[in-house]
């Protein structure tokens, strides 16, 4: 049984193949002139977004200007500054039997893509995303999270004011909705979730063999030799851990660290805790983001009692009593290794630490289980550092820094097997949201020889083969 609103995708979905052609076509000033568009649109209406961000995951109002806006506009920035190079054509030299033969690379849109943005950065993913769609000259159509509804109403309000529905068409539902998007006959999807939604989606983009780009998150590992400053080591561990309530691909999944380090590492971490997230040794709600909903709320609870009822210790954390849908930060000792909460991505603001006496133990693990989307690695050894990177695989990795890594916009961003497929930000979000098409022009030649197919100029006969 089709959709209800399938008439009106059916529609947006036309207009946008019609247009498609135009857009492929289109310049790059015409490009950058859409892309100014939407970033003087998107401060505009700063403030909302700000405001429902806070209503619907009460992240903090700390700036004027949200970290999920800044975000958006440095991608946008970024892209109008450097897309008069990327799109290039990409001249390659000559090869044997093509002498002559002009052969180049060059960037074409993909067609119409559909982006599905997460909730856990609600604003931020879902732009970050529309923006190589378009500086390569795709149409989109896109889907905000409906887990997030006040920030999917003022994004579906900056689409609607900057782009024409034929540009680009921003779509509210549930994921109803979402299943009808992908009934469309697209070219490409744009998918940032979790890995099991994630199979749906390429699925379903295979029945119509679209290609798609994933962004699927995983655990990724902090480890710790002590050759890297503890007490840096552990605030960046805080950091990435708490951040957004651990609601955050990049999260600081657990820690790996030298069993002798495992006190004071501990006791340098609380301190932290304590700074950061406690008055006068009281749990202060507000230092932290809620969880999305009760949902995930009962969901990182289950892998603490999980832990707990297999012989794990919880050191600290857990619910707060006050606010239950805010996760006081935890912390998990001696946890086995089948627990969920050292099997799932936790998605909540809880630490299992694990220690190791050889690097040994830490790579059996790390490469018995999914490839995560990062690594952190604190150490000052590089041979340690060096064993630990050829010894394992990653989306990407930070040394001795957090999600330094995904920053960085001349480095590519994505995931790798269970963590996603595809790159991007800057000229890799460029690429992966273009086809890189090989064209090669012979010279019209008097040439006899070099006017023969070249099959037949480099095939060497049989006769002439060496006996």
């Amino acid at each position: 049984m089709s959709h209800p609103r399938q008439a009106e995708f059916n529609h947006l979905y036309a207009l946008q193949r019609s247009y498609r052609w135009t857009a492929k076509n289109s310049s790059v000033e015409h490009r950058c002139a859409l892309l100014q568009k939407l970033r003087a649109t998107i401060l505009r209406h700063a403030d909302e977004v700000s405001e429902a961000l806070y209503a619907d995951l009460g992240k903090p109002r700390l700036t004027k200007i949200h970290s999920e806006v800044q975000n958006a506009i440095i991608a946008i920035d970024n892209a109008v500054a450097n897309l008069h190079e990327w799109v290039k054509p990409v001249l390659l030299g000559q090869s044997k039997g093509f002498e002559g033969a002009d052969m180049r690379l060059e960037y074409e849109a993909r067609g119409v893509v559909l982006i599905f943005g997460p909730w856990n950065f609600p604003f931020q993913l879902l732009f970050e995303s529309l923006v190589p769609a378009l500086a390569a000259g795709n149409t989109a159509i896109v889907k905000p999270n409906e887990m997030c509804p006040q920030t999917a109403a003022v994004s579906a309000r900056i689409i609607a004011e900057a782009f024409e529905e034929r540009e680009v068409a921003g779509v509210e539902g549930d994921v109803g909705v979402a299943n009808a998007l992908l009934e469309l006959p697209i070219d490409h999807v744009f998918f940032t979730g979790s890995p099991t939604v994630g199979k749906i989606v390429a699925a379903a983009a295979a029945r119509h063999l679209a290609s798609v780009t994933m962004e699927l998150g995983g655990k990724c590992p902090a480890i710790i030799d002590g050759t890297f400053d503890l007490d840096k080591a552990a605030e960046l561990v805080a950091e990435g851990r708490q951040h957004n309530s651990g609601q955050i691909c990049l999260a600081t999944d657990h820690v790996w660290i030298k069993e002798e380090l495992l006190d004071s590492f501990l006791a340098k971490y609380q301190q932290i805790l304590e700074r950061k997230h406690f008055k006068n040794g009281v749990f202060d709600p507000s230092t932290m983001s809620r969880m999305v909903d009760s949902r995930n709320a009962d969901r990182v609870q289950g892998y603490i009692n999980d832990a707990v009822s297999r012989g794990a210790t919880l050191l600290r954390g857990g619910r707060s009593e006050v606010a239950p849908d805010i996760f006081e930060p935890a912390i998990l000792l001696n946890v086995p290794l089948d627990a969920r909460v050292m099997q799932d991505e936790i998605f909540g603001p809880v630490l299992p630490i694990q220690t190791w006496r050889h690097p040994a133990q830490v790579l059996d693990y790390l490469q018995d289980n999914n490839k995560p989307l990062a690594m952190y690695i604190f150490s000052e050894d590089q041979a340690f550092i060096e064993q630990v990177v050829a010894g394992t695989s990653s989306g990407g990795v930070t040394i001795n820094g957090w999600a330094s890594h995904w920053g960085e916009q001349q480095l590519p961003f994505g995931g790798v097997g269970n963590s996603g497929s595809g790159r991007y930000h800057g000229h890799y979000g460029f690429k992966e949201l273009s086809h890189e098409r090989a064209i090669i022009a012979h010279p019209i030649s008097a040439d006899k020889e070099k006017d023969k197919p070249w099959l037949e100029r480099i095939i060497v006969p049989v006769s002439a083969m060496p006996k």
